[in-house]
């Protein structure tokens, strides 16, 4: 018969200074940590960041610390008492120029009015920055609740909210920024209230899209089998679960509302003198393109940055949030 083996004490004591070593590819991580590792390591994304970053930076601070104020005109009194407005000058430092205007810096040179492109360069970046975020955020809200509520409900519901989305989105924009102008004055207000009315709609696909495939999975029947209202389920069991597409589309969303401000702007609809954004200063810059060009290069390589940094972010959020196997 086989004797059989009784554990002794010794069997179980503690061995001291092991070098126990984890398997850190495979530990266990949230998903906004994956998000964020993912995120962090796509160069193109970082990039983007850095260029937003710098612009923000640029137009939070520059107008703050600059000489001139952004709507200040330019002027000194000659020899015989008579007043010179700082008039479409070049670029120039200190010291470098030789007029009147030579102890005084001009790094983007000043418009025709006598104004530092400098100062309003970046205050027209904030004021385009402000615009696009608070327009974008509202849309958010907007298109977000209207797209769950469409496609948590089907039915009836849906299909109204849809054909007056398609109705919606039918109109051309500038049929409805005509129709703006006649009611409203000229402005940032007006300029909101047109991305208000024409940029939510694509957010409430999105939602509406992610809403129809979340809505049938075990969490919303556990929810709806323990006595769960609908909005309840819809803002507290769906929405977070949304919550990356919505992202991704809104930093698409950004530059294309930076750009119909600018555009709204250039055609004359947007801000008022002296305010300014970087729609206004390209507008006013390109009138003097051929004879005085050095005024549209700081507002449009602004502009052009903002969309570059904003739509490398997106691509950015987009692979991170759906990261392809070898990138894992």
């Amino acid at each position: 018969m086989e004797k059989i083996y009784t554990p002794t004490k010794e069997d179980f004591e503690f061995i001291e200074n092991r070098n126990i070593e984890v398997d850190t590819n495979f530990a266990s991580q949230g998903y906004w940590r994956g998000v964020f590792v993912h995120f962090v390591k796509n160069k193109f994304a970082m990039t983007g960041v850095i260029l937003v970053s710098a612009i923000m930076i640029f137009a939070i601070f520059a107008p703050v610390f600059s000489s001139y104020a952004y709507d200040e005109i330019v002027s000194v009194t000659d020899a015989s008492g008579k007043e010179i407005v700082a008039k479409a000058l070049q670029p120039q430092f200190s010291g470098s120029a030789e007029n009147l205007f030579a102890d005084k810096t001009f790094i983007f040179g000043t418009d025709d009015m006598g104004r530092d492109l400098w100062t309003r360069t970046w205050q027209g970046a904030r004021v385009s920055l402000i615009i696009a975020f608070v327009a974008i955020f509202i849309d958010m809200l907007i298109g977000t609740s209207y797209g769950l509520i469409s496609g948590f409900f089907g039915g009836n519901v849906d299909n109204v909210m849809q054909r007056f989305i398609e109705i919606a989105g039918s109109i051309p924009t500038l049929v409805i920024i005509s129709i703006l102008a006649i009611f409203m004055s000229k402005g940032i207000g007006l300029v909101i209230a047109s991305l208000l009315i024409t940029e939510w709609i694509g957010m409430s696909k999105i939602a509406r899209a992610e809403c129809l495939k979340l809505k049938e999975r075990e969490y919303v029947l556990a929810s709806r089998t323990l006595g769960a209202g609908s909005f309840h389920i819809i803002f507290k069991q769906i929405l977070p679960n949304t919550i990356g597409p919505i992202i991704t589309q809104v930093m698409f969303s950004i530059p294309v509302a930076i750009f119909t401000e600018a555009f709204l702007s250039f055609v004359g609809v947007g801000i008022v003198l002296p305010q300014c954004s970087i729609g206004s200063l390209i507008e006013a810059g390109f009138g003097n393109i051929t004879i005085l060009p050095y005024q549209i290069l700081p507002p449009i390589t602004v502009l052009a940055i903002l969309m570059l940094g904003f739509n490398l972010i997106g691509d950015g959020f987009r692979e991170a949030l759906a990261p392809k196997l070898e990138d894992m």
